[in-house]
């Protein structure tokens, strides 16, 4: 039996066991998907000891994907990014590590037949997910402009992004001449809120919200009432969780098996 899993702190919430065990039943694999909760500065123990174990592989959350980075052979694209939220134990060597958040992006976009090759493209926010979705965009082709409560955060991400421009959320009036924007904030999670003005909106767009929970934020909402194409986070997780089973294994997942059970948990 292989055993593959998700390394974080908290897990409880997760909704990867679902979605992939999901992947294993639909092809018939002995296989397993677990959650790890180390303590915070444990991460490099509970890698060492997965490897020991002879686990295939893991997914890494928060707080913990940035130190993962450090302690894998991470590819290109994870280490332009930053962080590892894929770690693949198989092979010679140190354990390889992937950014599979940049692929949800592009995928989610794909599955909903949004081109991103020469779009201009609005991602609002600068952390984790916001440098995911940077980097996908530009990499697809799309010129990107990051906007952040924070300028300077925005600015630096920008720097490092080819081609990328920065300015504060008042910069979002870029929106008027882009056709992509991408929410990498968690703006709509707890409350009725949006990161975008409504009057921001316009029909030409395709609207990403990474916040899954829940699936129609304010944001979509406002965005389909202009018009929009509309992209739930859900499917950026879903294709994040996609790319990392077809990393691990070398087949092709199971797409529609996971996204039922994706959202049959949610």
């Amino acid at each position: 039996m292989q055993v593959f899993g998700l390394v974080g702190n908290p897990v409880g919430h997760s909704l990867s066991p679902p979605m992939h065990e999901a992947a294993y039943d639909a092809l018939g694999m002995d296989a397993r998907y677990v959650t790890f909760e180390p303590d915070p500065g444990d991460v490099e123990a509970a890698l060492d000891g997965a490897e020991a174990l002879g686990i295939a592989g893991l997914n890494v959350t928060i707080p913990f994907k940035e130190d993962a980075l450090a302690l894998v052979e991470p590819d290109e694209l994870a280490e332009r990014i930053g962080a590892v939220n894929t770690v693949d134990f198989e092979g010679d060597g140190r354990p390889r590590g992937y950014n599979t958040d940049a692929a949800g992006v592009r995928r989610a976009f794909e599955h909903h037949g949004v081109s991103l090759d020469g779009r201009k493209a609005v991602v609002v926010g600068a952390g984790g997910a916001g440098r995911a979705a940077s980097f996908a965009l530009a990499d697809a082709g799309a010129s990107v402009h990051v906007a952040n409560r924070t300028v300077e955060r925005a600015a630096s991400l920008a720097e490092d992004v080819p081609g990328a421009t920065a300015g504060g959320l008042d910069s979002l009036e870029r929106l008027a001449d882009a056709s992509v924007l991408v929410n990498a904030t968690s703006v709509g999670m707890e409350s009725d809120e949006t990161p975008v003005p409504e009057d921001r909106l316009h029909a030409d767009l395709a609207v990403l919200d990474a916040v899954y929970t829940p699936v129609e934020t304010r944001l979509l909402r406002d965005a389909a009432a202009a018009g929009a194409t509309t992209v739930d986070g859900a499917w950026m997780l879903l294709y994040q969780g996609v790319e990392a089973f077809e990393q691990w294994t070398g087949r092709d997942a199971p797409v529609d098996a996971m996204n039922e059970a994706l959202r049959s948990a949610l």
